[in-house]
C-alpha cells in the first residue's frame, strides 16, 4: 500500500530540505512550497493527505492557510501539522481552533514528529469503515461519515476534537483520565502531552457553543460527559 503525499508548507530552505529528505527516506511523497500562497495553491490542486505547516509564512500566515483548508469542503480531509516557533499555550490553542490536527513546536526530533505523522494518518485510517452512530443530550455522532451535529448545526471539528467528543459521548457520566483519553481518543501511539488534551478540550467547548457545558472537568481526574441522569435528579 503506497505511503501519503505530504505537502511541506515551509519558508526555511534547509529545514524544509531536512523535512523532504526524511520523509522521503520513510516512503512518503512529497511537496515543498517557500510562502502561504503557493501552499495554499498546491493544497487546491492536488489535496495530500498531511500538510506540514509553518505559521511564520510569507504572502499568507499558517493560521490563515489553516483557516482556508477548513473552510473548504473539498478539503475535510486534509490533516494539517502545525511547525512552528510559538510555544506557549495559548498559541495551541489558537492553532487547534482554526483546525490543526497537531502542533509540533521548534526546535524537535525529527524522529519524534515523524512518529506524530505516522499516529495521525494512522488514526484516520483506522476511522474508515466504523459505521457507529451514538446520540446524547442533542449531539450526534456518526463515525462512518465522521460527522457530528449539536441541534440541527454541523460541527467542524478536527480528526482529534472528533476523536475526543466520540469518545466522551460514547459513555456519558464516565470520568476519563488525560491518559485514558489520549489512548481511548487519539490512539495508544500517538505522541501527545497531557496538557494537550486540555488545548483540544477548551477548542472542542468553543465549538459546541451553547452546549460546551456538556463535557464537565473531573477536578483531580480529567473529564468526562455529562450524565443524562444527572439532569433528571436535578
Amino acid at each position: 500500500m503506497p505511503k501519503a503525499r505530504i505537502l511541506i508548507i515551509e519558508d526555511d530552505a534547509s529545514l524544509s530540505e531536512v523535512l523532504d529528505y526524511n520523509l522521503r527516506q520513510e516512503g512518503y511523497e512529497t511537496q515543498v512550497a517557500r510562502d502561504g500562497q503557493t501552499g495554499l495553491r498546491e493544497v487546491r490542486i492536488r489535496p495530500p493527505q498531511l500538510v506540514i505547516l509553518d505559521l511564520m509564512l510569507p504572502l499568507i500566515d499558517g493560521l490563515e492557510v489553516c483557516r482556508q483548508i477548513r473552510a473548504d469542503a473539498a478539503l475535510r480531509e486534509v490533516l494539517v501539522l502545525m511547525l512552528t516557533a510559538r510555544s506557549e499555550e495559548s498559541d495551541e490553542l489558537v492553532g487547534f481552533s482554526v483546525g490543526a490536527d497537531d502542533y509540533v513546536t521548534k526546535p524537535f526530533s525529527v524522529k519524534v514528529l515523524l512518529q506524530r505523522i505516522q499516529a495521525l494518518l494512522r488514526r484516520k485510517e483506522q476511522g474508515v469503515g466504523d459505521r457507529e452512530v451514538m446520540v446524547s443530550q442533542g449531539i450526534m455522532i456518526d463515525r462512518s461519515r465522521h460527522r457530528a451535529t449539536v441541534g440541527d448545526r454541523s460541527l467542524d471539528l478536527t480528526p482529534s476534537e472528533f476523536g475526543l467528543l466520540a469518545a466522551l459521548v460514547r459513555q456519558p457520566g464516565r470520568a476519563y483520565s488525560r491518559a485514558e483519553l489520549i489512548d481511548v481518543a487519539l490512539g495508544d501511539d500517538a505522541i501527545v502531552l497531557e496538557r494537550t488534551i486540555d488545548v483540544h478540550i477548551r477548542a472542542l467547548r468553543k465549538k459546541l457553543d451553547d452546549h460546551a457545558e456538556l463535557i464537565q472537568t473531573v477536578r483531580g481526574i480529567g473529564y468526562r460527559f455529562r450524565d443524562p441522569a444527572d439532569i433528571t435528579a436535578g
